[in-house]
């Protein structure tokens, strides 16, 4: 268990490299022609997942602390993929090894298997590859090779499966047309879009994010990429200084797709004082006041503001709940229950979470496995006024290893 007491804290950090990106270019990197180098590389738990996966896929992975190179260089080596507990891996690997002639187990542990993947099932069929759920659940086998063609997704649990299209269906023999039901998150499509434009990918989309047309024979192509801080990693730290002090946070682009970028607006909204440049933003402490926020494309940003939401004067808002099912956790359920104990007078009604503040008065918190329930709950540690225990912190490892360590290096007094 660790303890995070009530703290001040002021001072520099850099922000993790993204999680996100970093799985999108080692996906793009095993697809590429020659060797691809990725510079900044994140190897939080999941990014290590995905370069596992492209390993037994056939790539020749070497790692540094500065970079990490991938090349394709062999046939299949291993045709079980451990995704362990990464939606996104699962997710976009799927279609990428349906490329493959031979048949291949994507298996998941922990919260993973809980996480559905069933919506997979009909559209990689209908471009041409066997495909196989265990009761729309993981383990999931597929074997193609894929074809391309056109096809029809139900984008309204996750886009990590369109992501996954968009990266596989341009190396196959013929153009694709994807039709997009109820697509969420569309700011995660951006992403990917941006980074295949990276890799000389061209990806056509309509205005609503409901047609994608790819053409087919594509060739990746680059020698490296440069991953960019985590803005979700950092929202945390950024609701730490509205919170506590101060705190600025680099390698953070003001240009970033990230969704959660978005974070820059709420606590402005909230009443924290703000600079962003460039590359770094800088939060400090102000009079902080209610406010209202829709996070249906950016659900990851619901633990952060939760505990910010706690520590305003008033009745705060924030749409997106139904977004929080099917996570690590099932985070709504786990935020109210966790976030009650520590004096956060919270209420959850259909798509939205309402919370009365400033209340946080501290006390033992449960991460239930996911990862950015703990960074909240250590948050919340240094505003509340007794200090939390965490239980279960060490599932930080899933995208930001280093965030104790972080806290520690800017006044958070963790023990």
């Amino acid at each position: 268990m660790k303890w995070v007491k009530p703290s001040k804290i002021k001072g520099t950090v850099s922000a993790p490299s993204s999680k996100s990106m970093m799985i999108r270019a080692v996906g793009a990197s095993f697809l590429s022609k020659g060797k691809t180098q990725i510079l900044f590389p994140s190897f939080c738990d999941d990014a290590i997942a995905a370069l596992n996966v492209v390993d037994n896929l056939g790539a020749q992975v070497e790692r540094s602390k500065q970079a990490v190179s991938v090349q394709k260089c062999r046939g299949l080596k291993n045709n079980r993929l451990n995704c362990h507990e990464s939606g996104l891996c699962i997710r976009m690997f799927a279609p990428i090894a349906a490329l493959f002639d031979e048949e291949i187990t994507l298996v998941a542990d922990g919260s993973l298997k809980h996480r559905p993947v069933g919506m997979m099932e009909k559209p990689l069929r209908s471009l041409g590859a066997f495909c196989s759920s265990t009761c729309g659940f993981p383990p999931m086998i597929v074997k193609g090779p894929i074809r391309g063609g056109k096809t029809e997704i139900d984008g309204s649990i996750s886009s990590q499966f369109l992501t996954g299209l968009l990266m596989a269906l341009p190396v196959c023999g013929v153009d694709s047309e994807l039709t997009v039901r109820n697509l969420k998150s569309k700011p995660y499509v951006s992403m990917t879009v941006d980074l295949l434009k990276h890799f000389q990918i061209d990806i056509s989309l309509s205005e609503d994010f409901n047609k994608f047309f790819i053409k087919g024979n594509q060739i990746y192509k680059n020698k490296s990429y440069c991953v960019e801080g985590d803005w979700s990693a950092a929202s945390f730290l950024l609701v730490g200084g509205a919170l506590c002090g101060s705190v600025t946070v680099k390698r953070l682009l003001r240009n970033s797709s990230q969704a959660d970028k978005r974070i820059c607006d709420v606590l402005e909204m909230a009443g924290a004082h703000i600079n962003v440049t460039e590359d770094k933003i800088n939060v400090e402490q102000g009079d902080l006041k209610a406010f209202e926020f829709d996070a249906t494309d950016c659900p990851d940003l619901f633990p952060p503001i939760v505990v910010l939401a706690s520590k305003c004067t008033g009745r705060s808002l924030i749409f997106g709940v139904n977004r929080l099912k099917h996570k690590e956790s099932n985070r709504a359920n786990v935020l109210f229950s966790e976030f009650t104990r520590l004096g956060s007078r919270i209420s959850v009604q259909g798509d939205s979470m309402e919370i009365e503040g400033p209340y946080l008065e501290g006390g033992i918190i449960n991460a239930h496995g996911d990862h950015r329930i703990a960074m909240a709950g250590a948050v919340a540690g240094m505003a509340s006024t007794r200090g939390t225990a965490l239980r279960g912190w060490r599932c930080v490892a899933k995208s930001y290893p280093a965030f104790f360590e972080d806290l520690k290096s800017i006044g958070g007094e963790v023990q």
